[in-house]
């Protein structure tokens, strides 16, 4: 049985996706009496669903964390299968584990399971309709995952960014060492999310268990990749990251094509979340400056 994060006892937490940002960002955010199993991709690969069993077996867990994903969004339409054995397959595994030791399985999923038609942020409720393979694949694995095991919790989540890894706000600030002028989609809307904020409210669903078992986090307001990209090179510059900033050029969609579709729309409604967890919502800018705050400081 499942004790929350209290008293002396140590909680056990299998954290897949553990390099990834949001494994990263909860290791460096984890309660004091976790411990924490961090396995690398080699040692517990998504996918390989059927290897998985014996390992949740060995390494027995009181909690699982899933942060691992297929994430490669234009890739993963030439690789469906593969996005479907880490995204779905594997999920269903860590559910079918987690139910049969009644323990809590906390799965990460994404705002890409919405088609991005409406113009109001999505709640929880609203039905999902995924319009690629990413975002179909990661669909499945909720839909496995609590049809496997009801007490899974589904936390989705947009735009993630951190000072780990690969994301759009170190590539801006790559790219801003090379142009002077950069060209970004000002017709693509969603709600940025500091990878070390998610990480927190990750940790609270497992203190907490609240009673709803999808939720939606992300940091607050809606923006475009077109204002964001401005704001990551005008907080750059005034800490010093940046000498100058690129003038920004925004350009439809239609300009700068992929082979996977985009939401149009994807802003996540996370009110309930921020009730049910008892937590404040930072909103998005505050959240990039301090993210890049840290990035100078490392």
């Amino acid at each position: 049985m499942f004790q929350a994060f209290a008293g002396s006892y140590r909680v056990k937490v299998l954290i897949t996706g553990g390099t990834g940002q949001v494994g990263h960002a909860l290791w460096q955010t984890a309660p004091g009496n976790t411990e924490l199993l961090l396995p690398g991709h080699t040692e517990f690969d998504l996918g390989k669903p059927e290897t998985l069993h014996n390992k949740l077996s060995l390494l027995a867990p009181d909690a699982i964390i899933n942060a691992a994903a297929y994430t490669a969004v234009d890739k993963a339409e030439d690789e469906p299968l593969l996005a479907q054995r880490v995204n779905a397959e594997a999920v269903n595994i860590l559910a079918g584990y987690c139910k049969q030791q009644s323990i809590p399985l906390v799965h990460v999923s994404t705002d890409f399971v919405f088609s991005g038609q409406q113009s109001s942020p999505y709640k929880p409720t609203d039905l999902p309709d995924p319009i690629g393979v990413y975002g179909k694949t990661k669909y499945a694995g909720e839909l496995t995952a609590t049809t496997t095991y009801a007490d899974t919790y589904i936390v989705r989540t947009s735009w993630v960014y951190s000072e780990h890894g690969r994301n759009f706000v170190k590539t801006m600030l790559r790219l801003a060492d090379n142009n002077s002028s950069i060209s970004i989609v000002d017709d693509q809307i969603g709600a940025p999310t500091y990878a070390r904020d998610l990480a927190q409210a990750l940790w609270k669903i497992l203190k907490v268990l609240p009673a709803d078992r999808v939720l939606h986090y992300s940091n607050k307001g809606p923006t475009s990749w077109y204002h964001f990209a401005i704001e990551i090179f005008s907080a750059a510059q005034r800490i010093g990251l940046l000498e100058a900033a690129p003038n920004v050029l925004p350009i439809p969609s239609s300009d700068y094509p992929t082979p996977a579709e985009r939401p149009a729309y994807s802003v996540l409604d996370s009110r309930r979340t921020i009730t049910a967890l008892g937590i404040t919502q930072n909103d998005w800018q505050t959240s990039l400056h301090a993210m890049l705050a840290r990035l100078k400081d490392d």
